[in-house]
């Protein structure tokens, strides 16, 4: 009689991990788009300046490269496909990379990335792909303006999908394999920013499942700030078990369904089963900002407490208690060390 209760303990854990199944919900719709060929990117290799010129080339054969991909799309009869690749081969788009192969990655830039001294890179959840694009461009674009309000300083957005996320209801929702996969890109890809952009802050943005994905890259990597929301958890115990110098900063909507996932984490041979402690707890030891009364697709829509306090974060202000839609002044006083932070410098 002894195993039972060990058994049963499992068995609760399990379950409970098995409620994740919904992480990272943005849209309706279980299915993950079917893959679409299309043709191998130019290779491009690192970004390893940021002038006008070389930025100028990089966007151009980008757009050349979803152009391709947009041709081969509509051969292949996929016409939601192509419409979408058409809409992001617009002149006025800036990318730093395109492979619109397996589903897609993608780096876009919202803003003049050459003169940036406060880069904000958002890393999406799942459901995240082509065809879904505008909801992620849309958040970009609202968190652009609302960094646009902030005086003295010149930012960017990037928003980074690079990586296949998981569908909404998967087993791949569930583990910690997708993020595992991607975090050395995201990582990769933060220290080509950090070479090309020294003097720049750098914040990371993660929402969801990508919350995960930041959690797995954050040992080693040069970010000022690591922001977690509408997160099932890191992957990890702690703010410090993340092992980064980053500030880390975690902020939950009140009408977040995410609140209701159970915080567990089993270890499986080849990959970890739910995401750990929720970031919002105290055990978890971020810092908390204010995120308003929204749901979990709500944090980058204009006029929410949650995007003005991500603004005033990736500009390296402090959060406010109350939305703050208009330009406001640096705070003198800088906020407390929290466990999130044992590892700055």
């Amino acid at each position: 009689m002894a195993p039972r209760p060990r058994r049963s303990r499992l068995t609760r854990t399990l379950l409970a991990v098995l409620v994740t199944a919904s992480v990272a919900v943005p849209v309706s719709g279980a299915a993950r788009p079917a893959a679409v060929p299309a043709p191998a990117p130019t290779t491009l290799g690192p970004l390893r300046d940021t002038t006008p010129a070389t930025l100028a080339h990089r966007y151009a054969t980008t757009r050349a490269d979803i152009r391709a991909a947009e041709r081969t799309a509509d051969a292949h009869g996929d016409h939601r496909r192509a419409t979408a690749l058409h809409a992001l081969a617009a002149p006025a788009r800036h990318f730093l990379t395109f492979d619109g192969r397996d589903g897609g990655r993608s780096t876009e830039v919202y803003g003049d990335l050459a003169r940036a001294d406060r880069i904000a890179v958002l890393v999406p959840g799942a459901d995240t792909s082509f065809d879904t694009y505008q909801r992620f461009r849309a958040g970009a674009q609202a968190l652009q303006q609302q960094l646009g309000r902030q005086p003295g300083i010149h930012p960017a957005v990037i928003a980074w999908l690079g990586y296949p996320t998981p569908a909404t209801v998967s087993p791949a929702a569930l583990t910690t394999t997708r993020a595992d996969d991607a975090a050395p890109q995201l990582r990769a890809f933060v220290k080509e920013l950090r070479h090309s952009r020294p003097a720049s802050r750098i914040t990371l943005l993660c929402h969801s499942y990508g919350s995960v994905v930041c959690g797995r890259a954050a040992p080693g990597l040069p970010a000022t700030d690591l922001v977690l929301y509408g997160s099932p958890g890191a992957g990890a115990d702690t703010a410090a078990d993340l092992h980064t110098r980053a500030t880390v900063w975690a902020g939950r909507g009140a009408d977040d369904w995410i609140a209701d996932v159970p915080h567990a984490q089993l270890p499986l041979p080849t990959t970890t089963l739910g995401f750990g402690t929720d970031p919002v707890s105290p055990r978890f030891g971020a810092r908390i900002f204010p995120a308003g009364d929204g749901g979990h697709s709500d944090y980058l829509k204009p006029g929410t407490p949650s995007l003005a306090n991500l603004a005033r974060i990736a500009a390296g202000r402090p959060p406010t208690a109350a939305p703050d839609t208009t330009a406001a002044p640096d705070a003198t006083a800088a906020p407390q060390r929290t466990t999130g932070e044992a590892h700055r410098a």
